[in-house]
C-alpha cells in the first residue's frame, strides 16, 4: 500500500493483473451465458480459465488479507456455480440424496466455505486490525 498526498492508504492494481482479471470477467460471463443457453462444451471448458484465473488472483493479493480473502471465496463461490452448472447438465441436479435434498444442493458447501471465509475477516480478523494496514 502506498500513501497519497492526504496520507490515505491506497491500493493499485498492476497493468498486468487488471489485464488478467478483465480477462477473467469475460471467461466467467462466458461460462455464465453457456450456462443460461445451455452450451455445455463451452460452459465446462470455461470453468477451467475462470477458476484457475481466480485462485492466480487470490495468490498474487495473498499480502492483503482482505483481497486474499475475497478472492478465494470468489474461487469458491466459482466452484459452487461450476458444480451446480455440471450438475444441470448432466441432469443430476434434482435427483435426491435424501429427504428433500438434492444433489444441487451440494453446492452450498463451497458457497458455505466462502462465508464463512469472508466471515473470519469481517468478524474475526477486521475488528481486530482496524488501526492496522492490511499486510499479512
Amino acid at each position: 500500500m502506498s500513501q497519497t498526498a492526504s496520507a490515505e492508504p491506497t491500493y493499485s492494481i498492476p497493468l498486468s493483473f487488471r489485464k488478467m482479471e478483465n480477462m477473467h470477467i469475460v471467461f466467467w460471463l462466458l461460462k455464465d451465458i453457456s450456462w443460461c443457453m445451455i452450451w455445455r462444451p463451452l460452459g465446462i471448458a470455461m470453468i477451467f480459465p475462470t477458476l484457475i484465473i481466480s485462485i492466480v488472483i487470490a495468490y498474487r493479493t495473498r499480502q492483503f488479507v482482505s483481497e486474499l480473502c475475497h478472492n478465494v471465496a470468489i474461487s469458491f463461490w466459482i466452484t459452487a456455480n461450476a458444480y451446480w452448472m455440471i450438475s444441470e447438465f448432466m441432469h443430476f441436479d434434482a435427483d435426491t440424496i435424501s429427504g428433500a435434498i438434492t444433489y444441487k444442493h451440494l453446492a452450498i458447501i463451497p458457497f458455505g466455505i466462502g462465508i464463512l471465509i469472508l466471515s473470519f475477516y469481517y468478524l474475526y480478523w477486521k475488528p481486530r486490525h482496524k488501526n492496522e494496514l492490511e499486510t499479512l
